[in-house]
């Protein structure tokens, strides 16, 4: 059973990831290194949340707006033992948009994060079991917000776009016979300078550590064409924090977070195949940030894949995600975001040359 007969359970994974802890979208997974041969694949995804909240029985309206999620990889292999693959994806974002007229206290606050990070790594194979691996990451960032109280704009922040660098370790062991493999995968943690401009007149030093993070991925075959899938992913992010000079700690996380993906793959026939995985990440409890409000998820993705020739695939995969129930504080006071969810579908179009 060759590893990539069975589609992963992951095409919209930026409905799971969006409500992942902290800003963490892509999951960063490095599934295309361990393709056959020379690969390249483009993904697209839509993701469509819908949550809100009250405040002293005002509701906030939906403040999560849709957005979509690119990204691609190529993977060739350089001698029987040496491959490289170069991965272009989103992996941390936000977008918080209260709707004007509501009453709600933050109605027409808003903010976004925007990432894109390129990833270059080079995996060395010792037999057809072990492998270790490694490489480079670069991250562009950007971000900006307004906020408002009771219509009134009182803070207003931008920050200059970035450019800076983060590395990739990590180790597989695979036993091809029955699709099995098992990876563990570091991400170092990438320090961002900024340059921020407070309510259009101050320029000041604002540094934000994107966190560290590591991926356990595993495989294996259970059933003549049938594939176990788990995958858990850590990150630090009580070490990440927006605190521009003027709004210190305007941005916070609470705690660390892991997320867990479990799915079964199956191979139909020579086209088709599919799968069906849950998510699922701890609700920690406390008092989540107004820019953030949800702890923990819960989700369901499903997934296709057509062979449209021996070399040449088409996969989609739609994922539905219950967010956790959290609240947040305003002046003070108790807001409570409750009954909230999202719904993502992606779409893959991958070759192998």
């Amino acid at each position: 059973m060759k590893n990539t007969t069975l589609l992963a359970a992951s095409l919209a994974v930026g409905a799971t990831g969006a409500y992942a802890g902290g800003m963490d979208r892509s999951g960063m997974s490095i599934s295309p290194l361990f393709e056959d041969g020379t690969y390249v694949e483009l993904s697209f995804g839509s993701v469509s949340p819908d949550v809100s909240g009250t405040f002293f029985g005002a509701s906030s309206g939906d403040m999560t707006p849709s957005y979509t999620q690119l990204s691609g990889a190529y993977k060739r292999d350089l001698s029987d033992q040496l491959s490289m693959a170069l991965i272009i994806d989103q992996p941390y974002g936000a977008d918080i948009d209260y709707p004007d007229g509501t009453g709600y206290a933050l109605a027409g606050s808003n903010a976004s994060v925007n990432t894109t990070a390129i990833t270059a790594l080079l995996r060395y194979k010792f037999n057809e079991n072990f492998s270790v691996y490694g490489g480079a990451r670069v991250l562009r960032s950007e971000g900006e917000v307004e906020l408002y109280n009771s219509g009134t704009k009182f803070y207003e922040m931008n920050t200059t776009s970035e450019t800076d660098w983060g590395y990739v370790v990590g180790a597989a062991y695979e036993i091809p016979d029955i699709a099995l493999r098992a990876s563990l995968t570091y991400n170092s943690e990438i320090d961002i300078d900024f340059t921020t401009t407070e309510n259009g007149v101050a320029k000041n030093p604002m540094e934000v550590i994107m966190p560290q993070s590591v991926n356990f991925d595993f495989q294996t075959g259970i059933a003549a064409d049938t594939l176990l899938m788990f995958s858990a992913r850590w990150a630090e992010w009580t070490e990440t924090a927006i605190s521009p000079e003027n709004y210190p700690d305007l941005v916070t996380h609470n705690d660390d977070t892991i997320s867990y993906s479990l799915g079964v793959g199956r191979r139909f026939n020579e086209k088709w195949s599919g799968s069906l995985s849950v998510g699922y990440e701890k609700s920690y409890g406390g008092f989540a940030g107004n820019l953030a409000p949800r702890d923990g998820y819960k989700s369901i993705t499903a997934g296709l894949k057509y062979n449209v020739t021996e070399q040449t695939a088409i996969s989609g995969g739609v994922s539905y995600v219950w967010v956790g129930d959290a609240n947040t504080k305003i002046s003070g006071f108790e807001t409570s975001f409750e009954d909230n969810s999202a719904v993502g579908f992606g779409l893959k179009l991958s070759h192998t040359f």
